[in-house]
């Protein structure tokens, strides 16, 4: 289904669907909208930040290898939750900012929800290659996780979305090698009659 970078496509095609619906209004530019914690957000005006993955188990597939070719069978691909901190960063003067930080979070739950798949315009890598069906939610978030994350008494508390994608593949990397039954039976009734 996907590599390794799988995480990272995922995250940047969250990043470029927040780019192409959120600029030029209600952020200015493109490159304010990062894909990096929301603690490091010097420049940046929104920050998408992965802060939680979970394997999705329930959805595996069973039997654990599925076949690739005749003799070949790979273990089946792990599926993934991604869970982001979309959190905005207002550069406005004090009097505004907090009002300015709340529209900038509209303007991002309202992207989100009139794009519940992420469009393959917005896919890269391997994800792209294929053909990966990312589904975005926003979540409530968990109360003990944002403490978590919040928890740096150097930084103030600042109010944030969580957006879920849903349907994230990494391949495995483990094969092994089968023969037909059908082959070995026959080889073996040949070698009885020698």
């Amino acid at each position: 289904m996907a590599e390794y970078t799988a995480f990272v496509e995922a995250g940047n095609g969250l990043v470029e669907l927040l780019r192409e619906n959120m600029t030029p209004e209600p952020i200015s530019k493109r490159d304010l909208i990062s894909l990096c914690s929301p603690h490091e957000s010097e420049n940046n005006q929104v920050t998408v930040y992965l802060f939680h993955i979970e394997e999705d188990k329930q959805s595996a597939p069973n039997g654990g290898y599925m076949q690739q070719s005749r003799n070949l069978q790979r273990m089946a691909p792990s599926r993934f939750q991604l869970s982001f901190l979309i959190t905005a960063h207002s550069k406005a003067p004090a009097q505004l900012r907090e009002a300015d930080q709340y529209r900038m979070l509209g303007a991002a739950i309202q992207v989100l929800k009139d794009h519940p798949v992420l469009d393959r315009k917005y896919l890269q890598g391997s994800l792209l290659e294929t053909g990966a069906s990312v589904h975005i939610s926003v979540e409530r978030p968990n109360f003990d996780q944002m403490i978590k994350i919040w928890n740096d008494t150097t930084k103030p508390y600042k109010l944030s979305i969580v957006c879920k994608l849903e349907g994230i593949f990494i391949d495995s990397k483990r094969t092994r090698s089968v023969a037909r039954v059908g082959e070995e039976i026959g080889r073996a009734s040949c070698r009885e009659r020698v």
